[in-house]
């Protein structure tokens, strides 16, 4: 089985190793991004979407079809070759599932004849019911070329039985290079620390400022470069500031007493990466609970709090700042989860090559 997958430009194997190897990533993160080479040893043959050169005018046609398609169309086409070449293709988003299905399209291959596609969504259910008739008309065209839709929030996976009836859905947890882990400690050094960290666009950023300017004697060190920092003004326990290096971010994690994921409602599992890596930091976290985020860790596994909601954000915090063995059991629950029968990049990886073996063999997962 050869298995092609089909990333972001920008995210290819060259570019991305050299970005990993300078430091540029910052979080947990791996030379290949999303682990997706894990696969490797699993499947007869690997290979990836290459980022192809391209000057100031050729980005500028590339993301003007993306503006109007809404997916990048032109990058997908320089890599036809290697899509065509393929018996499985994995895709990591809409944007490049719905790109692929466009080349083929183009092509005129027989949908029999095409490459497997594993069609990976992540926000274009929860984007679905905002598109135009016209639009999710020529999506729905598009998806039906993919043979398996995969998302990783078993929320998304039932609106899309509903928006796309008659796909095929698989539910498959999305996970991160949980090779290296720190064991949960009862009591961090220094004063208690309340981290949050992310930039995704469901961060529900007043709802945790607010909760926190109730305490004067608690410290939130919010990491983001998205936190607008009006929120914080006159609040002095409140501090929101990116980090530039690895180690910088790896020291916060040390000095944290606990870590928030404060969440507006979504179907996509927002925030899950960073549940991922407070786990294999050992720092019990809180979440708002939207999106799923129970697929991957239980009540026991992590706080949850209803979203939006200022006091019970507030009591759970109280509860973890006050209670050194729930902190210390909660983010021992919540490391057993990590690792390579658990959520990881190479059980995403494995999991991957299961559906794909199904589907060359024929056979119904």
């Amino acid at each position: 089985m050869k298995v092609h997958v089909h990333l972001a430009y920008g995210f290819g194997e060259a570019r991305w190793g050299r970005r990993f190897d300078d430091g540029q990533l910052i979080g947990v993160n791996e030379r290949d991004a999303y682990g997706y080479r894990h696969a490797a040893p699993m499947v007869g043959a690997m290979t990836s979407s290459v980022d192809h050169p391209e000057g100031r005018f050729g980005r500028l046609v590339r993301l003007g079809f993306r503006a109007v398609l809404g997916f990048d169309f032109l990058h997908a086409w320089r890599n036809r070759a290697a899509l065509r070449a393929a018996d499985v293709v994995w895709t990591h988003t809409e944007s490049q599932h719905l790109a692929v299905s466009q080349v083929f399209a183009l092509q005129r291959v027989p949908r029999a004849r095409q490459p497997r596609l594993l069609a990976q969504s992540v926000w274009l259910i929860d984007r679905w019911d905002r598109l135009s008739a016209l639009r999710r008309a020529y999506y729905r065209r598009l998806i039906r070329r993919a043979d398996v839709l995969t998302f990783h929030s078993r929320d998304n996976l039932a609106m899309a039985a509903t928006r796309l009836p008659g796909t095929r859905r698989e539910l498959v947890l999305f996970g991160i290079n949980a090779a290296t882990i720190t064991p949960p400690v009862r009591d961090p050094a220094g004063a208690p620390l309340i981290i949050s960290v992310g930039n995704d666009v469901h961060r529900d950023w007043p709802t945790l400022i607010a909760a926190v300017a109730r305490h004067p004697d608690w410290r939130l060190r919010i990491v983001s470069t998205k936190c607008p920092p009006a929120l914080a003004a006159g609040i002095p326990n409140v501090e929101i500031a990116g980090v530039s290096t690895n180690p910088e971010l790896t020291a916060l994690w040390r000095q944290a007493t606990i870590a928030v994921v404060p969440l507006s409602p979504n179907a996509h599992a927002s925030g899950i990466t960073v549940l991922q890596e407070a786990a294999l930091n050992g720092v019990a976290a809180i979440a708002s609970d939207v999106g799923g985020l129970r697929d991957y860790f239980d009540a026991d596994s992590v706080s949850y709090y209803p979203s939006g909601d200022v006091d019970a954000l507030e009591r759970a915090i109280a509860h973890l700042l006050g209670d050194a063995e729930a902190r210390y059991a909660q983010a021992v629950a919540a490391q057993r989860r990590m690792g390579p029968e658990g959520l990881s990049s190479y059980a995403f990886a494995r999991r991957h090559v299961e559906i794909s073996q199904a589907l060359v063999s024929g056979s119904a997962d």
